[in-house]
């Protein structure tokens, strides 16, 4: 509370005064004195400006690696990422849906939604903060009438009618009121950049759950043909049986990978429609809603042949929650600057001009007149500690903020480094499993001609047909696999927003469109 002992408020002028030369406008001498004082003394604020408190943001210089550690191969190059195509980088997949749901999950996210009416949030609360800094202006009228006993008083009525505007303004002597405009400008800069990594989040999680589905849908259709091809062979090993040429043992072999493979079916089936159910919820809609778009079987989206991933430093300039981790540290260091003003005196000014008479009839009469001006000046000089801890509060605050920014960029690149090692050897891994297929295709379809001529046992056919789907389902998954990391790795890259300029270096620029 500002210690009254440390105020001087003087009244320049507050009488009725009655200017019979130029009407209940006109101004006596001793206003024209009082108002010469007042602009004065806004003439040497708005020229002299104010001084700043607390530190003056500069933003953090973090030494990052100019190079990736991981090997770049497998058609990854640290090439210059090309801006618009890292904006819309699920379009180089080639899958029209993709980009269907993509644009669908971008307009009706509930996430979305809510980062958006975050960030109108952000700039109303900036709106207000920046509105502190003006002056206060009020207009008011009243009217009364009082009428006396007889018996105590005189016995008359008295009436009292007034009108007038007056104003106020606190004139921010010491920057805290800039510094707490600068702390709410960097909060809306927060704010945006958390909905672009809230946009960057939901569009991987869309894509990755569209791959997801197709995956589950190429694995079940493979199912599904083998169960079909071992249902030949059961039937081959059958009619073997009844020939004479083999035992019950080969049919009951059969039958028990027949119905080895048909429980793998439920399991595919539930999972498919999961990834289904959680694209619906993605874009804003009820499950069930996208079995149109969804129910024709196509296959896994193929990565592009080359993906440039530049260089460490510009992921940095890219990634929203290290940008937003940074724009938090700037309103941090605004706010220690919020609370140091605090040390010293607040000045401010309060004045009104208006009309009070005694009849309805003289309001407006040239003596009906009354003005005032008044000044203030209030300044802390005990409070235990209180202003002194609180500067203490900002400034730990504000370490924190810095070490959540380095440790956002550590963030930043460790995913990037996973992501590349992870779609590299996830390619080497598919290209062993499609070698291996292509050898238990081949062998499958020499047992079972053998099979047929009575040169080896029938568990030799169940053996070779099991390997095979294990390694069809493998590579499948592996191909999922593959188009799952480089979905991460954009992700980790940033991608899936505008570019703009960095936060820190365009405070006061246009907002820019921050959809893909």
């Amino acid at each position: 509370m500002k210690n009254p002992n440390c105020s001087v408020m003087r009244y320049f002028h507050s009488s009725e005064h009655k200017c019979e030369s130029r009407g209940w406008l006109g101004c006596t001498q001793e206003l024209r004195t009082a108002s010469r004082l007042l602009f004065a003394a806004f003439t040497i604020l708005l020229l002299g400006g104010c001084v700043a408190v607390g530190p003056d943001y500069v933003p953090p210089e973090t030494a990052v690696p100019g190079a990736w550690a991981s090997q770049l191969c497998s058609g990854l190059r640290a090439g210059e990422m090309d801006p618009a195509e890292v904006a819309r980088w699920w379009t180089k997949l080639g899958d029209p849906v993709l980009s269907n749901l993509v644009d669908r999950a971008v307009a009706g996210n509930l996430d979305l939604k809510e980062a958006r009416a975050r960030v109108r949030e952000a700039r109303a609360r900036r709106g207000i903060t920046r509105a502190d800094r003006f002056p206060t202006m009020n207009t008011s009228a009243s009217g009364s009438s009082k009428h006396t006993s007889e018996k105590s008083g005189s016995g008359v009525t008295r009436e009292l009618y007034s009108a007038g505007f007056d104003a106020s303004w606190e004139v921010d002597l010491f920057g805290g009121k800039q510094r707490a405009v600068e702390a709410a400008e960097a909060g809306l800069q927060a704010s945006e950049e958390e909905l672009r990594d809230v946009l960057v989040s939901i569009v991987a999680e869309v894509a990755l759950n569209y791959v997801e589905f197709r995956t589950f849908q190429n694995r079940l259709e493979i199912t599904e043909q083998n169960l079909q091809r071992q249902k030949e062979t059961s039937e081959i090993a059958g009619w073997r049986c009844e020939a004479g040429l083999v035992t019950e043992l080969d049919v009951e072999r059969a039958k028990r990978n027949l119905e080895q493979t048909r429980s793998q079916i439920p399991p595919l089936q539930a999972s498919l429609k999961r990834a289904e159910n959680r694209l619906c919820v993605l874009l804003g809609q009820h499950p069930g809603t996208l079995e149109d778009i969804l129910s024709e079987r196509k296959p896994i989206p193929v990565p592009p042949l080359e993906v440039a991933v530049g260089v460490p430093a510009d992921v940095l300039r890219r990634r929203p929650d290290v940008r937003h981790a940074e724009r938090l540290l700037a309103a941090s260091t605004a706010q220690v600057g919020v609370a140091t003003a605090a040390r010293f005196p607040t000045f401010s000014l309060a004045g009104s001009i208006g009309l009070e008479a005694l009849k309805l009839g003289d309001l407006f009469s040239s003596g009906s007149r009354i003005s005032s001006l008044a000044s203030n000046i209030a300044w802390t000089i005990f409070d235990a500690g209180r202003i002194k801890q609180n500067i203490r509060v900002q400034s730990a605050l504000q370490e924190q903020a810095l070490i959540r920014y380095d440790a956002a960029v550590h963030k930043a690149l460790e995913e990037v480094e996973n992501a590349l090692v992870a779609y590299a050897k996830e390619q080497l891994r598919r290209r062993s499993l499609l070698k291996a297929m292509e050898a238990a295709q081949r062998t499958v379809n020499l047992v079972r001609t053998q099979y047929a001529s009575g040169v080896i046992d029938f568990q030799v056919v169940l053996d070779a047909e099991r390997s095979l789907l294990t390694l069809q389902d493998q590579t499948t998954e592996s191909e999922g696999k593959i188009t799952s990391n480089l979905i991460r790795l954009y992700k980790a890259l940033g991608g899936g927003w505008t570019p703009m300029k960095c936060p820190a270096a365009c405070a006061n620029e246009k907002k820019q469109d921050l959809m893909p």
